[in-house]
């Protein structure tokens, strides 16, 4: 029999796509032990889910110190937003509570995803949402995980109510104290830097020259950071500095919104006289608080709404990413970094722009003989301010402009009363 050769070409079967998979994670608390269950969790999802045959992995989303019942957490709306863009196939999570504790937002959630095509695996219930009976079954969970939330929360009222009545502090967070055993104990160190603090004030210092003042000393916040004009503030209109407690001067809205919001009245505020030792005596205190509102007047000019200048907003800085603000000076109105205005160069060695400047440059750029205010929201939405005299305009249409800008010489910056005085010092020299 004779043999017979073919030529023939085999076909490959379809190569099945990989089910691109996430992992998503999140602790309630920032404590270490929390923080520490976190970083467990991300390494447990990114091992399970590349280990597992026919599953891409895409990554794992995780949120430090956040509720579940709010819709405000980073990396979960990142995670939302991937799923929207087609990144991911399936979702991986410990638990409904993990998820979300409030029932609508999972459920809103949940069916959001099913729109999309994904599905969501819930490990300790052993759920997925994209069977028959995942959505009723996630109903009947959630609900559960809801009221286990608002019963907590119920409980934490209870007891701090009950530490009101019985005058004792919230906390000890605040530079100068500790608590210890419902009590708070003073540290001596640190109750020197108050008392210094209000030293400054009561004697003239602004709070802007007071934070410099500890900075340049090197004097540190309760946690060891930098200070801010408001953690000074915060120092100065803190009442328990007197060794008196006024206690729920704020609460919390509800626990699903958990907002704290100032006590007007909603709830009764307790006050406890000669509840621990005092760092500022109530008369200095009192004077601080007069102080503070003398000054506050001085410069409030009530009916006179806030003005709005074009660039209000646009400005930001490329190194520390503040905004710039306004500023009027001698040689007139400039553009300069938060930062450098509050902190100085050492915090962000930005430059200041002169105004007309600023203007001339954007014009250019516009396009336009004058400057539009109209026409410059319009079409920009950010101007990044960056080193060597950079400007880079951000256009609505996705598209930017790069601009240098010239600095001022020194003669243009002169004000009248500076040219006057140069002139006096020439003739000065010429008679001599």
């Amino acid at each position: 029999m004779e043999r017979s050769i073919t030529q023939t070409t085999f076909l490959k079967p379809p190569s099945k796509q990989l089910t691109r998979v996430a992992g998503y994670a999140r602790v309630s608390s920032g404590k270490d032990a929390m923080l520490h269950s976190l970083a467990a969790q991300v390494s447990y999802y990114s091992d399970y889910i590349q280990k597992h045959r026919g599953w891409s992995y895409v990554g794992v989303y995780a949120d430090e110190a956040k509720t579940g019942t709010k819709d405000s957490r980073d990396n979960f709306q990142r995670l939302l937003a991937d799923c929207h863009t087609g990144k991911i196939d399936l979702i991986i999570t410990k638990s409904i509570s993990r998820f979300a504790r409030n029932t609508v937002t999972l459920l809103e959630t949940v069916r959001e995803l099913k729109g999309l095509g994904i599905d969501v695996w819930f490990e300790e219930q052993n759920i997925h949402t994209m069977s028959a009976d995942g959505e009723l079954m996630l109903s009947i969970l959630a609900s559960y995980a809801q009221e286990e939330s608002r019963s907590a929360s119920e409980n934490q009222k209870w007891r701090v109510k009950r530490n009101f009545e019985d005058g004792i502090p919230w906390n000890g967070t605040m530079l100068g104290y500790r608590h210890n055993d419902g009590k708070l104990t003073v540290v001596p160190e640190e109750a020197e830097t108050v008392r210094m603090i209000f030293d400054y004030y009561i004697t003239g210092m602004g709070v802007t020259a007071v934070m410099k003042t500890l900075n340049a000393n090197h004097i540190k916040t309760r946690y060891g950071n930098p200070w801010c004009k408001s953690s000074v503030m915060t120092v100065l209109r803190n009442y328990t500095y007197t060794g008196n407690l006024l206690l729920q001067t704020t609460f919390r809205e509800d626990y699903l919104t958990k907002r704290t919001l100032i006590n007007n009245g909603e709830l009764p505020q307790y006050h406890a006289e000669n509840a621990h030792e005092a760092i500022i005596p109530l008369e200095t205190f009192n004077a601080v608080q007069a102080e503070i509102a003398r000054r506050a007047a001085k410069h409030t000019h009530p009916g006179s709404p806030q003005k709005v200048y074009p660039f209000t907003g646009l400005l930001t800085c490329d190194i520390c990413g503040k905004h710039y603000r306004r500023k009027v000076t001698a040689a007139g109105p400039v553009w300069i970094c938060a930062t450098y205005n509050t902190l100085g160069k050492a915090a962000c060695p930005s430059k200041q722009i002169p105004e007309e400047t600023l203007i001339a440059v954007t014009a250019e750029v516009m396009g336009t003989d004058n400057f539009n205010a109209e026409a410059l929201h319009n079409k920009i939405t950010d101007i990044r301010v960056a080193e060597g005299n950079t400007l880079v305009f951000c256009f609505k249409d996705g598209t930017e402009a790069v601009k240098r800008w010239a600095d001022r010489s020194r003669v243009e910056s002169w004000t009248p009363e500076m040219r006057d005085a140069a002139r006096k010092k020439t003739l000065e020299r010429g008679e001599r």
